[in-house]
């Protein structure tokens, strides 16, 4: 098996077959008498040693009581399931429809005081209006082939946003200019969103920078992001959810948080970039073309 596609992942893996062979070698075995007392092929024993193919609980139960230290099968079961859990193919996630996945995350929203989020694609969910999640959220489950659970889905992700209301919680929102431009609704919901955005700017507990085009860029555009306090990054990508938890790749989320930061706007002039992108939308006729003037 190749390695994984999340580097914490497989990092995380990788310390896992580490204490599984100082298990071993506590224990004064060969990987040939492990594999034998286990019942397995030598070659089994060497890919789980080796980091090759992930355990499964009942693998780790086998190799500790081969070694004597069914004392540790807890322990090393919790962390097989943490690195399993930290990369999670979409499929799976949403496997049982996308109101569960926004329900998945509302424990984490009540707890989490500073959020910090970078989007190179779509509105955050955080600031999105109900007919920009429904549009959104119904391209998602049409792609994918997720039940069609649209309504209860937006209703939940409205629900769980309420967070943005309490000044307890802090947001620092970073969007590229793009943004703004890609229309994945009707006209009018898209402007509908965009006065929301507008609306948000004037809030106490939310900073909202934008990335114009012109920007002289301190780092270029990357994966849409977000990073709960200190302690937690999502990134996520076409196949997979990420969650980052090592203080390493949190830091460096946050470091590039810092310097998309530097090619920022915000203030008037972020105002600016969003009533822009409304007049727009206001020149465009009901086919989406964009009306010139012919004076």
């Amino acid at each position: 098996m190749p390695p994984h596609p999340s580097s914490n992942v497989q990092q995380a893996r990788e310390a896992l077959a580490g204490r599984l062979r100082e298990i071993r070698r506590d224990a004064g075995i060969s990987g040939r008498e492990l594999a034998v007392r286990c019942g397995w092929s030598d070659a089994k024993a060497s890919r789980i040693g080796n980091a090759k193919t992930p355990p499964s609980d009942a693998d780790i139960r086998a190799w500790c009581r081969a070694c004597g230290a069914d004392d540790q099968v807890t322990d090393l079961i919790e962390a097989n399931r943490q690195s399993a859990d930290a990369h999670i193919q979409w499929r799976r996630l949403q496997r049982g429809g996308l109101r569960h996945v926004q329900e998945s995350t509302e424990g984490l929203y009540r707890r989490t005081r500073l959020f910090r989020v970078y989007v190179s694609d779509v509105i955050p969910g955080f600031l999105q209006t109900p007919g920009y999640a429904t549009a959104l959220l119904s391209s998602i489950a049409d792609f994918r082939g997720t039940p069609d659970d649209v309504a209860e889905a937006v209703k939940v992700r409205m629900r769980r946003n309420a967070v943005l209301e309490n000044a307890a919680h802090r947001f620092s929102f970073l969007l590229e200019e793009s943004v703004l431009r890609y229309r994945l609704c009707t006209i009018e919901a898209m402007a509908a969103q965009l006065g929301h955005l507008l609306e948000v700017m004037d809030r106490q507990n939310a900073a909202v920078g934008i990335i114009p085009f012109s920007s002289r860029r301190a780092a270029w555009p990357m994966p849409t992001f977000t990073i709960f306090d200190d302690a937690r990054v999502h990134a996520d990508t076409l196949d997979a959810a990420s969650t980052l938890t090592q203080p390493d790749q949190v830091d460096l989320y946050a470091r590039a948080f810092g310097r998309l930061s530097r090619g920022a706007v915000r203030g008037a002039a972020a105002r600016s970039l969003v009533s822009s992108a409304l007049e727009f939308l206001g020149q465009e006729d009901g086919s989406g073309t964009a009306r010139r003037s012919t004076s």
